[in-house]
């Protein structure tokens, strides 16, 4: 049985994580607000660029532009999304058990580029060729921070390096909810624009070729900071929860503590009682 001062102790250590997951908690709420914003109303200008660029393509194919066309040589290539930083549940476990069901299931050549650190170690660890590492790009992340990742994607792809290109992060559904995805990047395969005006209808000025030419690398850095803001979205959502458990768990645990102080309290009464009263009565 440990001693009252354990305890103490104890109860007291609890007291001071406690604080510190209760002040991360509200920490990550006040910026989950912020990174939920930037997702969602970033969603209808990356899908409103899907049904421009399903236009376009329409009319044009892969000999038109070298960012459209298939390729049978060259190795696949997965851009992994993480966090920086732990203590965000169990966000970056599953996303790296599902980039590395994804990873087991490629055939050929296939390389990682990585943004944050968490992505990283653990490719490192399970080496896998990493072809490039970014930390994360912040909690106020920005278009031009992506630019870098962007061209170097872009410029590998149209060398031959890569025969296609696939995004895997977390992607933000509801604060309680965050589920993995892969989506394709390049080659670009537009969707069929069925609800709009088909793109041979449109007269293009100066070309349609022009057109394309302007807008596939924005599309491309438009696809990769979406990923990043569902990523930080997600991040803090995910901390939020997690930290709001901990919280929760660490009262438990001090009212536990608590409990088990006062019978050890009450304990050491009784049996000083009772050796009081058997000194008095062999007195």
């Amino acid at each position: 049985m440990p001693s009252q001062r354990e305890i103490r102790r104890r109860i007291g250590s609890v007291k001071n994580i406690k604080q510190i997951t209760r002040a991360m908690q509200f920490v990550a709420a006040s910026k989950l607000k912020r990174a939920q914003d930037a997702t969602l109303q970033s969603r209808p200008y990356r899908d409103k660029l899907d049904e421009v660029l399903a236009d376009v393509a329409a009319v044009l194919g892969g000999e038109d532009h070298p960012l459209l066309a298939r390729r049978a040589d060259g190795a696949r290539l997965l851009i992994l999304f993480t966090t920086d930083r732990g203590l965000a549940g169990s966000l970056n476990t599953n996303t790296i058990r599902f980039a590395a069901k994804e990873i087991a299931e490629s055939t050929g050549d296939l390389r990682v580029v990585t943004v944050g650190r968490k992505g990283t170690a653990a490719m490192r660890r399970a080496r896998v060729p990493i072809a490039a590492a970014f930390d994360g790009f912040g909690d106020k992340p920005t278009f031009a921070s992506v630019l870098p990742l962007a061209r170097l994607v872009t410029d590998d792809f149209l060398a031959g390096t890569y025969s296609s290109v696939a995004l895997i992060h977390p992607r933000f559904v509801s604060t309680l909810v965050q589920r993995p995805a892969v989506e394709p990047l390049l080659p670009i395969v537009a969707a069929p624009d069925t609800d709009g005006i088909p793109g041979h209808q449109f007269l293009w000025e100066p070309s349609a070729s022009a057109v394309l030419e302007q807008l596939l690398p924005r599309y491309i850095a438009t696809r990769l900071f979406q990923a990043v803001l569902e990523t930080t979205a997600s991040e803090q959502s995910s901390r939020m929860v997690a930290m709001r458990s901990a919280t929760d768990n660490a009262q438990e645990l001090i009212e536990d503590l608590t409990l088990t102080y006062n019978k050890v309290r009450q304990a050491n009464i009784t049996r000083e009682m009772i050796e009081i009263a058997t000194g008095a009565s062999t007195a």
